[in-house]
């Protein structure tokens, strides 16, 4: 089983994950505490939302990476 994100921009493009250090996880919550991690890094290089897939399907998302301010 992996686990990985797939990241985009605000208005939906793909972003690629190799661009922005993207990695597959063997485990959920692996995933889910690495985003937890860098998600602000992840907004300044331009993905503004992401989904987490398990073996290429999407489990949830799009769960937005701007901050509420």
């Amino acid at each position: 089983m992996s686990w990985s994100w797939r990241f985009e921009t605000a208005t939906g493009a793909l972003v690629d994950p190799g661009e922005v250090g993207g990695a597959d996880f063997s485990a959920q919550g692996d995933a889910e505490s690495w985003l937890g991690e860098v998600w602000r890094d992840l907004a300044d290089r331009g993905v503004g939302q992401v989904y987490l897939l398990e073996d290429g399907r999407e489990v949830y998302g799009p769960m937005s990476l701007s901050s509420a301010e």
